[in-house]
């Protein structure tokens, strides 16, 4: 039972009984309030971390079939209900999206485009950062795990670079060197990316099946291209910002370019498999851009990626098996997804919405716009997941802010940016958090500090230019 804490599961469970207990409020149907409880209970054990999310995730359909809560009387339905979310083709698009990264990593593609952004960018310190950050954003349409793109290819590459200047995790008098600086920005960078594409992280493609829900169609090319311009400025004011507030030692790194360039020697030219991923990789980005006017969508494009590495042996049914962070999403995104559009259809959601349109209702849309925003983003310090935080509160605060007026595109796609960007504020916000906190680069006080500061400048350019690039776009 090492994956279980008993007294985290206990609590998750007296919640859920209370909630359960306490009579449906007036225009909520005792269904919806019971199915409520055991979303809230699911949400709460997660962020307790009660037990994996995946067993969380289990549970919560257990129950949702046993109560019958989506289909009263009906056990046949309730348990097909249960399951419904394993049959949303956009589950499946992340999941395939995962065995897709998986190529990058098993081909040394990623590290190889890592590598030659560094020899080209990487005479200063401040210049290693950029050309880290812009490997990331390169790699971040096909590779939604953010985590594995930031923990898997980035996160090695830039601990490499900052040991081979003395700035070593086990020497804390040499982190401020340049691992601090490079760690930060690193993350920093990953969150941007991570914003700037539909497939960027997990998480996202859950806050388009929400916005759809609500009748608001967002597509590959409409994420990416509201995404565009605040992502672009943000990639380069966030260096820039984190260069005066935390500062390297080291301001020149001209033995980054040729080290970069020693292992890519080492590498040896493309492989066979490489120009096989890179192919694939291109496929995507054109039928995700132009798939629409062929009637081809994201998923089915996805399924095409995937079957061409097969087909190329570039990955084998084995990898697909083997790519556990890949099931695991597609479980929990299920599960979070039906039990989210359950209580929507339920009228749940109209409900609780309703009863904050009474809070701020009397608000204009221009000011009621702002306050869901930074409410939404500053709750994420309660928040150990983005996409428990995604789950929770993205499809509640969107239904309220279209019922006061704010426009649904602007909202449905700002409220998106922000559950890639609000993971700046702790270390442990979003997937690659712990990964880049573990190096010991950075100290407790100085993530904090430096995420509230870093995430005042992203909601400034988000909000500010990124709301003005939508009216551009026609969005509102």
């Amino acid at each position: 039972m090492k994956e279980i804490n008993i007294k985290a599961v206990a609590i998750t469970f007296a919640v859920a009984l209370i909630i359960w207990f306490i009579p449906a409020p007036e225009g909520v149907a005792e269904n919806a309030w019971h199915l409520f409880a055991i979303f809230a209970a699911t949400i709460l054990g997660i962020i307790l971390k009660a037990a994996p999310m995946g067993t969380m995730c289990m549970m919560a359909i257990g129950f949702t079939a046993l109560t019958q809560v989506v289909a009263p009387g009906d056990a046949g339905k309730s348990i097909t209900k249960a399951l419904s979310g394993f049959g949303d083709k956009v589950i499946w698009l992340i999941g395939i999206s995962f065995f897709i990264a998986r190529g990058f990593i098993k081909t040394g593609l990623g590290n190889r485009i890592a590598f030659l952004f560094i020899r080209v960018f990487g005479k200063s310190s401040l210049g290693l950062a950029y050309g880290l950050g812009l490997a990331d954003v390169c790699l971040a349409p096909a590779i939604p795990s953010n985590t594995a793109r930031g923990g898997g290819i980035i996160y090695p590459i830039m601990k490499s670079m900052a040991i081979s200047f003395d700035s070593v995790p086990d020497k804390p008098e040499t982190h401020r060197k340049l691992g601090s600086f490079l760690t930060l920005n690193s993350y920093y960078m990953n969150l941007i990316a991570s914003s700037m594409f539909l497939t960027g992280t997990a998480s996202n493609p859950m806050c388009q099946k929400f916005a759809a829900n609500l009748g608001i169609n967002i597509t590959w090319m409409s994420w990416a291209a509201a995404g565009f311009v605040p992502g672009l400025v943000a990639f380069f004011v966030v260096p820039l910002v984190l260069y005066k507030l935390y500062p390297p030692e080291l301001k020149k790194t001209g033995d980054a370019p040729k080290m970069a360039a020693q292992k890519l020697k080492e590498m040896g030219p493309i492989s066979k498999n490489e120009w096989l991923m890179l192919f694939a990789f291109f496929i995507l980005l054109a039928l995700w851009i132009f798939g629409g006017s062929l009637s081809i969508d994201a998923t089915t494009t996805a399924f095409i990626g995937l079957t061409l590495l097969l087909l190329t042996s570039v990955l084998t049914w084995e990898d697909v098996k083997s790519e556990k962070g890949a099931w695991d999403t597609i479980v929990w995104f299920a599960v979070l997804v039906m039990m989210a559009s359950s209580l929507n259809e339920l009228g749940f959601i109209d409900w609780f919405s309703n009863l904050i349109k009474l809070k701020i209702g009397h608000m204009t849309w221009t000011l009621a716009f702002p306050v869901i925003i930074l409410v939404y983003f500053f709750s994420h310090y309660i928040f150990a997941s983005a996409t428990a935080h995604v789950a929770a509160m993205y499809a509640a605060l969107l239904s309220v802010g279209v019922a006061v007026g704010i426009p649904p595109m602007l909202l449905a796609m700002m409220l998106g940016f922000m559950g890639s960007i609000y993971g700046v504020l702790t270390h442990y916000g979003h997937g690659p958090a712990p990964v880049f906190f573990g190096s010991g680069y950075v100290d407790l006080k100085s993530w904090w500090l430096r995420g509230l500061e870093i995430g005042v400048v992203l909601l400034i350019i988000y909000m500010g230019i990124g709301g003005l690039w939508m009216k551009i776009l026609g969005y509102y």
